[in-house]
């Protein structure tokens, strides 16, 4: 099988550095991976199978709505997913982890923002102003889309970040963040030298907080958050660089592609559709499709934002059937499925099971019978991706991640950025967010939108 293995065409793949590539690692490297029937899998992840939300016709969106997290966080996380990791891989090589290679450095730095800085990545930057960052204009001259060539392409330090409208919109409002703060420093009379390396560390620092305070509490549960920051990692650890485990990348982070509603509404306008195909990126982004936030975020206290779905094993139909502008040329059909894709990648590294994991975690696993699988003939235990989504389900009602799942992701992100040297919890360990909020010495995306003035 020579299927790539982000959800993403190869020609956007061929534009992510090439340099300082880092490897993959395992955090349970004494755990094996469990006995695998493709067939199942076959049967389990392609399009019309029971993963597919369109195979529980006359169901509306209405019960798989959850309140707990608003529709914009699941795109967050796959922004910071780019931002952490770029894998450029057919789904072939994965079954020889040595050979898998990270092309963003592990650690939430935006690298996908600013590329290699004004010096490196030149065209990212405004040419009248360097210590700004790039805007790009839509249809009716406004500044509402990331800069792209006379071709449409996006001009960016991750081309993943226009694979559709909504990673593109928000990778905007962060340029928008960069260059609002440039202006913040400049009125607060910031030595003209030091202007782009602070913004940069403000941003940045302002980004890690919203994940460590906003995102990763509303994803795993504030008491787990809770008790690792104030207790500290027990699973994920390394000697002396961070280093993105398989079971996260290719398991435990995607638990966002169960999050993803089967129909969006934009903006007040009434644009409404599917992220795929309808909202498909790599184009210009007219102007009634530019994105209102307060469809997608807590911006309006009297609007309350639409709802991700709920984190279960029912994925909207349009990741059954993703458009070949996203996946390139396959040889079969159910390569076009996401669910599909991603249970053959847990297979191809020989991903522990899920109650594997639980067990070393000192967890009690989910049962046969809350699993599921047992009347497809399923006879193993359960394949990673999939359990992570069933406990979610099963243990909180898929308003957030299990114990299993959860631990997996917030020891990870909390790992990177400790394990970051220039990270807001090294530098200084009792900072606090100084761009003003909704609340002083807290932020949260909405405080970034109205800062960026993306609302």
């Amino acid at each position: 099988m020579s299927t790539h293995s982000c959800v993403i065409a190869p020609r956007l793949k061929d534009s992510l550095a090439t340099a300082d590539a880092s490897k993959y690692g395992r955090m349970f490297p004494d755990l094996p991976g469990p006995v695998t029937d493709e067939a199942i899998l076959l049967k389990l992840g392609r399009a019309g199978s029971m993963m597919d939300a369109a195979s529980r016709v006359g169901e509306n969106e209405a019960p798989t709505d959850n309140p707990r997290i608003p529709a914009g966080f699941p795109f967050l996380g796959q922004f910071i997913a780019h931002d952490i990791t770029a894998d450029r891989s057919l789904l072939l090589h994965h079954a020889r982890l040595n050979e898998l290679r990270n092309f963003r450095t592990p650690r939430l730095d935006l690298e996908s923002l600013y590329g290699g800085g004004p010096t490196g990545s030149p065209y990212l930057y405004d040419l009248d102003d360097a210590d700004k960052l790039l805007i790009g204009v839509n249809d009716q001259g406004e500044l509402a889309d990331v800069p792209r060539n006379r071709q449409g392409r996006a001009l960016l330090g991750d081309a993943r970040n226009d694979v559709h409208l909504f990673i593109s919109q928000l990778h905007l409002a962060f340029l928008k963040f960069h260059n609002a703060i440039v202006d913040y420093l400049r009125a607060e009379r910031v030595p003209g030298a030091q202007v782009f390396a602070e913004a940069q560390r403000l941003v940045r620092w302002h980004y890690q907080w919203i994940v460590v305070n906003e995102f990763l509490p509303l994803s795993v549960g504030d008491d787990l958050v809770s008790d690792l920051l104030a207790n500290g990692l027990k699973f994920y650890t390394f000697v002396e660089q961070p280093y993105i485990p398989v079971e996260f990348a290719d398991a435990a982070y995607r638990f966002g592609h169960s999050q993803v509603r089967s129909i969006y509404t934009l903006n007040n306008g009434g644009a409404k559709g599917q992220v795929f195909p309808d909202f498909a990126g790599t184009c210009p982004v007219p102007h009634d499709r530019v994105i209102d936030w307060a469809y997608f975020f807590s911006v309006d206290q009297g609007r309350p934002p639409q709802a991700s779905k709920l984190i279960d094993t029912i994925l909207a139909h349009s990741l059954s059937d993703l458009p070949t502008s996203v996946v390139g040329e396959t040889k079969t059909a159910q390569e076009h499925s996401l669910a599909y894709r991603d249970l053959v990648r847990g297979e191809a590294l020989d991903l522990p099971s899920g109650e594997a994991i639980a067990r070393e975690m000192g967890v009690e696993p989910l049962s046969t019978s809350e699993v599921g699988l047992y009347d497809l003939g399923w006879k193993s235990e359960t394949p990673l991706w999939f359990y992570i989504l069933k406990e979610a389900e099963v243990r909180n009602r898929g308003e957030w991640l299990g114990e299993v799942g959860g631990r997996i992701v917030a020891e990870v992100l909390l790992g990177l950025i400790d394990g970051d040297p220039s990270s807001y919890r090294n530098a200084e360990t009792e900072w606090q967010p100084v761009l003003p909020g909704a609340q002083p010495g807290h932020f949260t995306m909405t405080d970034l939108f109205r800062f960026a003035g993306a609302v």
